[in-house]
């Protein structure tokens, strides 16, 4: 009853719910979207600061290893400083780091802030849904689900667009300067209309657990970002972090099960199967989402000659579908008359069709409308697959324990980006190397088809030739290869799909968050 109480009591309606909701929604877009935006302009941060990959690659890397950390311990600092004051310091982090990453002089000073911003960023995701989750009453919980979503599912979709904006027409530096007067905006709508379901308790900190996560996920998080760049294990800084990795989030576990008191992270909280099951799929959720954000725009920017902006606008073909079919979704969901594990089923599959159909469209020849059918089918399996795979975990779990589930939720999705970038750019690199090798092997002039070509473009002997002919060869391998990339992501997303069974139906949406 106590429980119950504490939830309706922050409960809004009319006016007020459509600015906490508005306030949320830029919150979560600032995060999710400054990511990609930032990824774009990577190039031209790098070329500012006459950087090389590796040194540039930490502008990135910094960022999530800070955002990772703080993710799955939100619901301790929630708890412990209050959910309005929290989410209100980690806007303010996060606008105040943006701003002093574009004011930044040099390399190592943008990495700092980067970092700062990350550490706000991660404050950002998990208590921006639990914040939706207690705004709405207990029947309008799909629709929460389904703004949130939205969010997290477009952002990924209209970042590379503003991004191409920022870079084809603006400085790097405005890719961090667009955050301000957005961040500005939602904390004085959070400073005066979020309310807290209950006020700031005393609780003691997991000293030892928060060093263990924090040495494990942020060993974990550079052995992904930076391993490919390394050649993985060939490399001994990517062998010992990856070392430091295991033992680090080994005796992580170890202690917040048998040891610690009041564990920082409540890892009990997977004991629910559809919270486990729902974790791995929204893993594999981050994986095909941000795969395709970082290939695609790679592939139609390098190969094929699309400007960074008109890559954007590409990815905003899939966002259509989303914006118009996930409210329908959610309805769908929270009906009662459907099994929610059977959208996610046909979703997953709908995705992994679409990933495949886009290995169909990766050629040498390809335009703009190739691609158009795919994404579109893309959006149509992302609408059916965020709003049911949520509320199957939050509805899977107690009251007390929905911020744990949806930080897990969160840290899952956000890993699997991780693995994405880290997996895909390795096999893509791989990959072209050895279509290169190859497709090499077969140019020689006892083929027919090579010896006409070489004999009407400046002959056998001609250095240009030699130069032009490779250059044709690595067009060619790195298209195979963007390929290769597209089916395994459909492979992967058809394979895990059937991990939806294992979670337990949904029952009519009636979850809530306490603290």
């Amino acid at each position: 009853m106590e429980l119950a109480q504490s939830r309706e009591s922050v409960v809004e309606y009319g006016f007020r719910r459509s600015v906490v909701t508005t306030a949320i929604i830029i919150a979560t877009l600032l995060e999710i979207v400054d990511v990609t935006i930032v990824n774009v302009a990577l190039p031209n941060i790098q070329g500012g600061f006459s950087a090389n990959v590796e040194q540039a690659a930490w502008i990135g890397t910094g960022y999530i290893i800070a955002n990772v950390i703080i993710i799955p311990i939100t619901p301790w600092l929630q708890t412990r400083f209050g959910r309005k004051q929290y989410y209100f310091a980690s806007i303010l982090l996060f606008t105040v780091a943006s701003l002093m990453c574009g004011l930044s002089q040099s390399l190592n000073e943008l990495i700092f802030w980067r970092i700062v911003q990350g550490t706000g960023g991660g404050g950002l995701i998990s208590t921006s849904q639990a914040i939706l989750v207690n705004t709405f009453p207990r029947d309008k919980q799909g629709m929460s689900s389904a703004i949130f979503g939205m969010g997290v599912v477009v952002g990924p979709t209209i970042g590379p667009w503003i991004g191409g904006l920022i870079v084809d027409h603006y400085s790097w530096r405005e890719a961090f300067f667009i955050n301000i007067p957005l961040g500005i905006i939602a904390m004085l709508l959070v400073a005066v209309y979020l309310r807290n379901p209950e006020g700031p308790r005393k609780i003691p900190l997991d000293g030892v657990g928060l060093a263990l996560l924090a040495i494990g996920i942020g060993s974990l998080q550079y052995v992904l970002d930076q391993g490919n760049q390394k050649d993985w294990f060939d490399d001994g800084w990517i062998v010992a972090f990856s070392v430091i990795a295991a033992l680090g989030l080994c005796a992580f576990v170890l202690f917040e099960l048998l040891v610690a008191k009041r564990p920082i992270v409540n890892l009990r909280i997977l004991r629910y199967r559809s919270v486990t099951a729902g974790s791995l799929l929204g893993m594999c959720l981050g994986v095909s989402l941000y795969g395709t954000v970082l290939v695609l725009p790679q592939y139609v920017q390098g190969s094929l000659g699309f400007t960074a902006t008109d890559s954007g606008l590409l990815l905003m073909v899939r966002a259509a579908p989303l914006l118009f079919l996930m409210p329908l979704s959610a309805r769908l969901a929270t009906s009662g008359k459907f099994d929610a594990r059977w959208q996610v089923a046909t979703g997953f599959v709908l995705l992994g069709i679409s990933n495949y159909l886009v290995a169909t469209k990766t050629t040498t020849g390809s335009d703009f409308g190739n691609f158009v059918i795919p994404l579109m089918l893309s959006g149509l399996g992302l609408s059916q697959i965020f709003v049911p795979l949520t509320l199957s975990v939050i509805n899977a779990v107690e009251p007390r324990d929905v911020p744990s589930a949806t930080a897990f939720f969160n840290l899952a999705r956000q890993l699997g980006g991780s693995v994405a970038i880290a997996v895909l750019v390795t096999l893509l690199t791989r990959q072209s190397a050895a279509y290169h090798t190859s497709l090499a092997a077969q140019i020689h002039l006892s083929r027919p088809a090579v010896a006409d070509y070489v004999a009407h473009n400046g002959g056998p002997r001609s250095e240009s030739m030699v130069t032009h002919l490779n250059g044709l060869v690595t067009a060619q391998s790195m298209v195979l290869a963007y390929a290769d990339v597209a089916r395994a992501t459909a492979y992967l997303t058809l394979l895990v799909t059937p991990f939806v069974l294992i979670m337990r139906r949904a029952k009519r949406a009636t979850a809530f968050v306490t603290e």
